[in-house]
Formats: structure tokens, C-alpha cells, sequence
């Protein structure tokens, strides 16, 4: 399993989903709060902040030039979004390394890699590109971060909130947000470790928002296949249980979120299988194959910017997991993980 495919453009769109993951279903009452802008204002409370920033994010049409910087490697990528009531659509497309075209119509998604000429067609339910959330039935992410306004700054060319999302242990990183002030879109972020050091920045170089894009164009570019070969990978929805997987020790704050497997022709061993949680902000996938001693030589850790990902030999399987966690975080998921039948 190829678990490092499309880093470049899964950086840019995955960078602001700290902020977006679960803001949906944000409505707990939050005890942690930060001040909203103006003098005399009443103060907002983190769940408040997250759900601005989500429907800004939904609700606006823009196009912008993202940029990212992790691990002492700079990625870009262009973004045309546009939204028309309950639909949502966009084009990705990578401005550095390997040409890749990401077009996303809902759960829809389309990827058109030139090089290979080759069309990657599937469906994401859980995972989507920018800026989709990863849902949930539940949200307590004021258990386990707090808000705090830090002033504002002009990004891109418009005036933005910054503000500062703390965890309150050491399971999980910081981010540091800058939100457009008229409507709350994400235009910046950081992720910091426990030290407040960056370790991940993205942000938008140019944005034009309200911008002109049209639903029936974007659908239109992502109908145009022809010259390319079209692959649907498979993938199909499971249980962890099902799989033959328990979380033996559940890590605080992190709750299952989706389980897929892969299943593979012609190749012996069970079905890869992918295991994602989320704290509402924080994501840890958890991917499981057949032990292979050729391709699985040694267990590692390794850290990239604010990824962070180790492996593991379980009996006769192999074990990658992979999140902007710190690593003690993935050590604790790797340990928690047993084969029940």
C-alpha cells in the first residue's frame, strides 16, 4: 500500500481540515472561549469559532493559490471552489512536483494524473479534498482544546482573526488559526508542538473570494476523460470488529470515525485495511496488511512536518499508523491495537 501517494496535494487539502473536521457538529456547550472582534463583544466559544470557519469554508466561492510548508518542503496548489445550495464542487490542482488535477463534486471525486494519463475515479465518504469534512455523530472537542484570540493580520490581501486553538494535554498539537473577519474562512494555519514551534504552515498566497466559478464548467473539465484510463479503485466500507480489530485501550479524545479495506485480485493475505479516528480536529488512520518480509524490513518512525507515522509488526500482519499526532499519541494507537480472532 502506497500510503505516502499524492502527498503533495493531500498536504495542501488536508491542511485546513483542523479546523473544519467536525465543526458541523459542533453544538456542546464549550467552556473554553475567545474574544470575538470589536470592542464590548461578547466572547466566542471554540465550538462557536470552528462552526464560523466551516460555513464560511461550505459557503463561499473563491479561488486561491495555497501554499504549504512542512518538513522544509514547500508545496502549492491552485483551488477554484464553488458551491450552488447543497452542492459543493471544486478543482485542485498541483502547482509543484508531479501534475495532478483533483476534481471534487460532493463525495465525488475525480484525480487526473497527465503523466501517466490515467484517471482515478471514487468515492469519499469520510476523507474528502478541500474543504470536506470529516464527520461525526459528536463533538467534544472543548474537552480537550482551548480558544484564545490573539489580534488579527492581513493574509492574502484581506484582514483575518488570529486564533489560537491550545490543547489541554500532550496527545494532541496546537494550530494556530488566521480567519477571515467578515465571514470566518480559514486563510492560514500553523501547527504547533508543545513548545509552540511550527511545524506545518499553510496558507493562501493570492485569494479572490466571491469568486466568479461555475458548478456546469467544473463539471464539464471533470467529465473530460477521454485519452485517459479510468480506474475505480475498490473500496469497501467494514468495521474494525468485522476485520477482526479492537482498540483494546481507547486513546482519550479520539473516537472511530470510518474502516475501509482494499480488496486485492490475485494477491494472497487479507484485505488492506484502513481504520481512521479523530478527536474533531486531529486525524490518526490506522492502516493493516499481510506481513510481507520482502517489503516489510524493519519497524520505523518517522516525522515530516507535523505527520507523524510508525510501524509495526502484529503477529502476521503489518501495522502503519499515520497522524498529525504526536508520536507518543501514534505509539499509544499501535499499542492499543489487537487481533481478536
Amino acid at each position: 500500500m502506497n500510503f505516502s501517494c499524492f502527498r503533495p496535494l493531500a498536504l495542501a487539502a488536508c491542511s485546513l481540515f483542523a479546523t473544519n473536521y467536525v465543526a458541523a457538529q459542533a453544538q456542546a456547550p464549550a467552556a473554553a472561549t475567545a474574544t470575538a472582534p470589536g470592542q464590548g463583544a461578547e466572547p466566542r466559544s471554540i465550538n462557536e469559532w470552528l462552526m464560523r470557519m466551516h460555513e464560511a469554508s461550505r459557503n463561499r466561492s473563491y479561488v486561491g493559490t495555497f501554499v504549504v510548508s512542512s518538513g522544509g518542503v514547500m508545496s502549492s496548489a491552485k483551488i477554484w471552489h464553488v458551491c450552488d445550495g447543497s452542492q459543493q464542487m471544486e478543482k485542485v490542482e498541483t502547482l509543484t512536483g508531479a501534475p495532478r488535477t483533483v476534481f471534487r463534486h460532493n463525495d465525488q471525486v475525480v484525480t487526473f494524473m497527465p503523466d501517466q494519463k490515467v484517471v482515478r475515479a471514487e468515492k469519499r465518504e469520510s476523507l474528502g479534498l478541500f474543504p470536506q469534512l470529516l464527520k461525526s455523530t459528536d463533538s467534544h472537542i472543548a474537552d480537550f482544546y482551548k480558544a484564545r484570540q490573539e489580534g488579527s493580520e492581513r493574509v492574502a490581501g484581506v484582514e483575518a482573526d488570529i486564533v489560537a486553538l491550545i490543547p489541554r494535554d500532550t496527545l494532541r498539537f496546537g494550530y494556530r488559526v488566521w480567519a477571515e473577519q467578515k465571514k470566518g474562512m480559514v486563510v492560514k494555519l500553523q501547527t504547533l508542538d508543545a513548545d509552540g514551534k511550527v511545524l506545518e504552515q499553510a496558507a493562501f498566497s493570492e485569494l479572490q473570494l466571491d469568486a466568479p466559478v461555475r458548478i456546469d464548467k467544473l463539471a464539464q473539465m471533470m467529465a473530460k476523460v477521454d485519452g485517459y484510463r479510468v480506474e475505480k479503485p475498490g473500496l469497501v466500507k467494514t468495521t474494525a470488529s468485522a476485520e477482526g480489530w479492537v482498540m483494546k485501550t481507547p486513546v482519550p479524545g479520539f473516537q472511530s470515525m470510518s474502516c475501509y479495506k482494499r480488496p486485492l485480485a490475485g494477491q494472497s493475505g487479507s484485505d488492506p485495511m484502513q481504520w481512521v479516528f479523530s478527536d474533531g480536529l486531529a486525524s490518526v488512520s490506522l492502516f493493516v496488511e499481510s506481513f510481507d518480509a520482502q517489503r516489510h524490513l524493519r519497524e520505523s518512525r518517522v516525522s515530516l512536518g507535523a505527520t507523524q507515522s510508525l510501524t509495526r509488526r502484529i503477529d502476521a500482519y503489518w501495522l502503519t499508523v499515520m497522524g498529525e499526532v504526536p508520536m507518543a499519541t501514534l505509539s499509544l494507537f499501535a499499542n492499543g491495537l489487537e487481533r481478536r480472532k
